[in-house]
């Protein structure tokens, strides 16, 4: 437990007429009254303000049906920004934050107590920029370093010797496996913006074959959303013997039993590998040509591309010692066998890249599809790209939020720097990358978390790490110069607790608040007691902000708007207390809960000042006192 010291006495003033000049924003204009001269007189009649002639509360009941705030596409603001180097306080980043992503990313070269074991990756590279300025570019490791892997369950790495290794450099090459689909959805919806392509009819009606096994209904747009129905996966390469008879299978798949398209969500590789044959048909032109120029040549992607060159293969990632396909560690070769056995370019992996040359990819994506004058898609294309597609298959699919070809949301990978528009993708290989049209930023992580084994284990801790630290050098800035913060913790309800000076006769709570959390599975919640902290019941909210206004039965849960609300709520008769609890599961997290300038009063005057007399009285149990 820790108490939160009270403040000199002129701050506290400061602060206490600011919070009445909150509380009185929040009501009727004959509520307000002027304020005395004595920090708790000033409390006294603001808190006043807040209760009725007859003792309840003045502001009355929120409003029935009002929603909690969220964000579409239709508000992304998109810019022209340029990337160039600079620093985190040239964008009103907190350096300090920025500073940690590379140690953080080190950090992972050794076996940790989240990731024990084996290191999540041999070496990696990350970029993080916003508002056009690349705050932090590093490199961290070993892009080359085993040559085989022992044998299980251990899989111990066999090292080369050391002037055969490579160390990771910033324009080190990576195989980015999944995040390939990203180029073949691009590709794909340049020949919507063509008219070559309609998102909503059959992928038959351009790749006649693919009606097989009961696909004749599937969609383009079900293939970018992964709600064909089709299976995950199938093992072509080991299969079939040549390249075109892989093809056709992959194509002839049915669907999964049972499935009907649209109804579920499955991730994909097939219908990945289907969008890029569609492009190739509807074109003429093969897939690596139509990314080359379409995307990468406009964007000047120079170390982007399918199959790189023998030359650069001192520039490239290793990724896994793969003896069962016959290939020995794989280096300079794409590392998923589909793709391998296809020749190297497929719809759903192949492209080989550069930190650098992804953000321009994501710099162009933030400016609406253009980057120095070169433009790859429209704006009102990347904007239907990001709307949530399968939102009616939460409920039975929690990880199914997406866009066309975008993965949406994702607090898995994404942390704080998810909205319900911050979009992005991941790769098997350990590349991922996350864009917040919000706050116009990105940070892109490369590793070779493969090399040697995927037996190694992911390296999602690591994206959490990068996507928080960068989440956390944009500040929140508490009303008073000082809040509370639930402390980040996963696993974990921490809580604080308000006692009242004495039982309520009604009246109403006032305090600003600030939240953004993993949707469903971390809440914020407010509650109250009337036998001295025995039992608890939730408070019933109303949120205002500007000229919003929403009401909520005391839990709050997913995106709040990246703005501070002021809340009042009606007590319940002989209320003793007030409390403040953040709930979180395993993993993953939003930017968190904060709390400042808590009120409560009745008619017969003051029952609770925070920022006063009252700041002693706090309990807090995982709280901390937040500046930023």
């Amino acid at each position: 437990m820790s108490h939160r010291r009270s403040r000199t006495g002129r701050l506290r003033a400061v602060t206490l007429g600011l919070t009445v000049a909150v509380v009185a924003a929040a009501l009727p204009s004959h509520a307000a009254t002027a304020a005395p001269s004595t920090a708790d007189a000033t409390a006294h009649d603001g808190a006043a303000a807040m209760v009725g002639p007859d003792g309840g509360s003045a502001l009355g009941r929120p409003p029935v049906g009002s929603e909690p705030p969220t964000v579409t596409p239709a508000d992304i603001r998109f810019r022209q920004d340029r990337l160039r180097r600079g620093g985190a306080r040239e964008v009103g980043l907190l350096p300090e934050q920025v500073a940690r992503i590379p140690a953080d990313l080190a950090a992972y070269l050794e076996p940790t107590p989240d990731h024990p074991g084996h290191p999540a990756y041999a070496g990696a590279v990350v970029l993080a920029a916003k508002d056009g300025v690349i705050v932090q570019h590093a490199a961290v490791g070993t892009a080359v370093r085993y040559g085989a892997v022992g044998a299980p369950p251990d899989l111990p790495g066999v090292e080369l010797p050391a002037d055969q290794q490579i160390p990771m450099r910033e324009d080190t090459i990576f195989d980015l496996a999944s995040v390939s689909k990203l180029f073949t959805t691009i590709v794909v919806m340049r020949q919507v913006e063509r008219g070559r392509v309609v998102l909503d009819a059959p992928v038959a009606r351009y790749v006649p074959e693919f009606a097989a096994g009961g696909k004749a209904e599937v969609t383009v747009r079900m293939l970018l959303t992964h709600t064909s129905g089709l299976p995950a996966f199938a093992p072509l390469w080991s299969s079939y013997p040549t390249p075109a008879e892989r093809l056709a299978a992959a194509l002839a798949t049915p669907l999964a039993a049972g499935a009907t398209p649209g109804s579920r969500y499955v991730y994909s590789d097939l219908g990945l590998i289907a969008l890029g044959v569609l492009a190739e048909r509807v074109t003429g032109r093969p897939l690596a040509d139509l990314v080359r120029d379409g995307v990468t040549a406009p964007l000047g992607m120079t170390d982007t591309g399918y199959n790189p060159a023998p030359r650069l293969l001192t520039r490239i990632a290793a990724t896994e010692y793969q003896p069962y396909a016959g290939r020995g560690m794989v280096w300079g070769e794409v590392h998923d066998e589909n793709a391998w056995s296809l020749g190297g370019v497929a719809g759903h992996a192949g492209v080989f890249s550069t930190a650098a040359d992804l953000a321009v990819l994501c710099q162009a994506l933030l400016n609406g599809g253009e980057y120095r004058g070169r433009r790859i898609l429209r704006p009102e294309t990347v904007r239907t790209m990001l709307v949530n597609y399968n939102a009616g298959l939460e409920t039975a699919y929690p990880e199914s939020d997406r866009g066309l070809g975008f993965e949406l949301n994702k607090h898995w990978y994404m942390m704080g720097l998810s909205s319900p528009v911050t979009f992005g993708h991941t790769g098997f290989t350990g590349t991922s990358l996350v864009v917040d049209p919000l706050s116009h930023s990105f940070v892109i992580l490369l590793s070779n978390r493969v090399h040697p084994d995927r037996g190694w284990g992911s390296n999602n801790v690591a994206r959490r790490a990068v996507a928080r630290d960068l989440a956390e050098a944009m500040p929140v800035r508490p009303r008073s110069g000082e809040a509370w913060r639930a402390d980040p913790r996963d696993a974990a309800t921490v809580t604080l607790t308000a006692p009242l000076r004495r039982p309520a006769r009604g009246g109403t709570a006032s305090f600003a608040f600030w939240y953004d959390t993993e949707p469903r599975f971390d809440s914020a919640r407010v509650e109250v007691s009337t036998d001295g902290g025995a039992t608890w019941n939730p408070l019933r909210l109303l949120f205002t902000q500007g000229g919003r206004r929403w009401s909520s039965d005391g839990t709050v849960t997913g995106y709040g708007g990246r703005v501070w609300w002021q809340v009042t709520a009606e007590l319940p008769e002989r209320a003793t207390h007030l409390r403040w609890s953040s709930s979180t599961d395993v993993s993953s997290q939003g930017r968190g809960v904060y709390v400042d300038r808590i009120v409560a009063a009745d008619r017969d005057g003051l029952l609770l000042h925070g920022e006063g007399g009252d700041a002693g009285r706090l309990i807090a149990d995982g709280w901390s006192p937040a500046r930023s």
